[in-house]
């Protein structure tokens, strides 16, 4: 490990202002979900501090990758086979093209040439068959954990050549394609996965095919990456291929949202991570480009825990449902640029469907539906039933910066009906050691999590095939089975649409999933100077095609 003094003081270089790279299109801002702002062309030199609230407990990639501060740092010094763009959109990356059989069980990946590792290693198809190998099966007896959201039908891959894979699936698995844009999805050198996990948690031993490098790095304070000179293996998606334009990225840790936003007012950060949405309004009036875009995947809400009374009953779920203030939290807790939700996926998946109308605020509806369940209100205000007081505890997620506050209205909100509510919050890692779906202690666990492709969510909610079992109901829901064995078997798109939104529609219903609003789970605050990043399908900001301006 290579350590080095606090990065905030270094003063940024002065730009060196080239010819701009023909090859590279100067991209134009959409909707803010897809790139910023470049009024001006891209530009090489320079170096840009990234402040961050967290970086994370391990570097181990299997582990890390997904990790919403640490995915940052890995989408620059790694790529992926393919390239998944805001709207779900995939497009060809270090695999050229591909193609799959009629029943979705065998898929053929053509790959680009020349590619390299920064170690020097070639990705070529025996790497690729290395990495999805460590993402289906980890190394659990090290500590290297699979990819959560990899196909768990995977049964082998094969190096038909140094550029042809075919993969080979047990099921149908429609969603192997969009999920090789996952950002857990990072292919790394086959050296790197061969060393055990206490190197593998050294960050500078880990060697990926990236546009950049890194250089320096000291636990719990920052990472410093140096952009690597020889790339020339850009995602056509984002207008670039060749090297990156900026000369270095750093990644300082600064725990308090205030000193983020300071500093890039001050011109010490180029970017600030999570700031308060609060904040936002005055920001864009001072100048700063503000990015709130959503990630691909479930809405921030909480999965239900139907082992734990009172919450097998599905009329305290359905009251849960009814009782919550959507529109409240968005106008109390952040700015128009949050949305409402309308099922337990965000909107912007492909599969979802608007089911909104289950979730309109009805407190009259949930009064009525605990009275039928025999909780009754006592004179305290609070219900209770067989002696016992309504009661929900609330575990604020650390890796949303606005949870507890979310919590804390909804605690009011509830309140008003006859709840007992508690709120606790951890830090990231307390969290991840205390908090579990379907914990004995956890009655609603509140979930701010990506995917790819809406296929993989069923499996996701059940127990089937080593799922996670967010609900806690192993087999005994025929219909929520069901659901999902058809979806998980289903060969086509147009075929497996209808019973999505079934899934959805059944899930929600039940109250086996409380969404609370759209997820904006990254909030950026950017000098206006800095020009040209890009966020992919789950809302990383990718500066590799950015730059800086006068």
């Amino acid at each position: 490990m290579t350590e080095r003094s606090s990065l905030l003081s270094l003063s940024r270089r002065r730009l060196l202002i080239t010819t701009s790279v023909a090859a590279a299109a100067v991209l134009v801002a959409t909707t803010g979900l897809t790139s910023a702002q470049a009024a001006d062309s891209p530009r090489d030199g320079g170096d840009i501090t990234f402040l961050i609230d967290s970086l994370g407990d391990t570097w181990i990639p299997n582990n890390s990758a997904i990790s919403s501060f640490q995915g940052h740092i890995w989408g620059h010094v790694t790529d992926k086979l393919l390239y998944v763009d805001a709207e779900g959109k995939v497009s060809p990356w270090l695999a050229e093209r591909w193609e799959q059989n009629d029943k979705a069980t065998e898929f053929t990946l053509h790959l680009k040439s020349g590619v390299s590792f920064s170690d020097g290693s070639p990705l070529d198809a025996a790497a690729v068959v290395a990495n999805l190998d460590i993402w289906y099966a980890g190394r659990k007896n090290e500590g290297i954990n699979p990819i959560g959201l990899f196909p768990k039908t995977y049964d082998h891959a094969e190096a038909v050549d140094a550029t042809t894979v075919k993969v080979f699936f047990k099921k149908p698995t429609l969603g192997f394609i969009p999920t090789l844009g996952y950002h857990g999805s990072i292919l790394i050198s086959p050296k790197t996965i061969a060393q055990p996990a206490a190197q593998q948690a050294d960050l500078s031993k880990t060697s990926g095919s990236g546009p950049f490098v890194v250089d320096s790095w000291k636990e719990g304070d920052f990472v410093k990456l140096v952009k690597r000179k020889d790339y020339n293996w850009g995602p056509a998606a984002v207008g670039h291929t060749g090297p990156a334009f900026l000369d270095s990225i750093t990644y300082k840790l600064v725990s308090e949202p205030s000193l983020r936003v300071a500093s890039v007012q001050s011109g010490q950060a180029d970017v600030a991570y999570n700031a308060s949405p609060q904040e936002l309004k005055s920001l864009k009036e001072e100048g700063f480009t503000i990015a709130t875009p959503r990630y691909l995947g479930f809405v921030n809400g909480w999965a239900v825990n139907t082992k734990l009374p009172p919450y097998d009953d599905v009329k305290v779920r359905q009251a849960l449902q009814a009782g919550i203030n959507r529109q409240e939290i968005i106008d109390t807790v952040y700015t128009p640029d949050w949305k409402l939700a309308t099922s337990f996926i965000q909107s912007n998946v492909p599969g979802a469907t608007d089911h909104g109308a289950l979730l309109v605020y009805a407190p009259d509806k949930a009064e009525k539906l605990l009275d039928e369940a025999g909780w009754l209100k006592g004179a305290d205000g609070i219900r209770v039933k067989e002696g016992k007081p309504l009661a929900i505890t609330l575990h604020s997620n650390p890796y949303l910066a606005t949870s507890k506050s979310i919590d804390e209205l909804i605690a009011q909100q509830l309140g008003k009906l006859g709840w007992k509510v508690n709120i606790r919050a951890y830090d990231v890692v307390t969290y991840g050691e205390k908090v579990k779906y379907g914990g004995p202690a956890v009655p609603a666990y509140e979930v701010t999590r990506s995917f790819i492709d809406a296929g993989t969510v069923a499996s996701i909610l059940t127990n089937a095939n080593n799922g996670e079992n967010w609900f806690a109901l192993g087999d005994s829901d025929a219909k929520l089975n069901g659901l999902r064995d058809k979806i998980a078997g289903a060969a086509s798109i147009d075929a497996r649409k209808p019973l999505l939104d079934e899934l959805q529609k059944y899930v929600l219903e039940q109250g086996y999933f409380i969404p609370r609003t759209q997820i904006v789970q990254r909030i950026y605050v950017q000098s206006p100077t800095l020009k040209g990043e890009v966020y992919n399908g789950v809302a990383y900001a990718s500066y590799y095609t950015a730059f800086i301006t006068d």
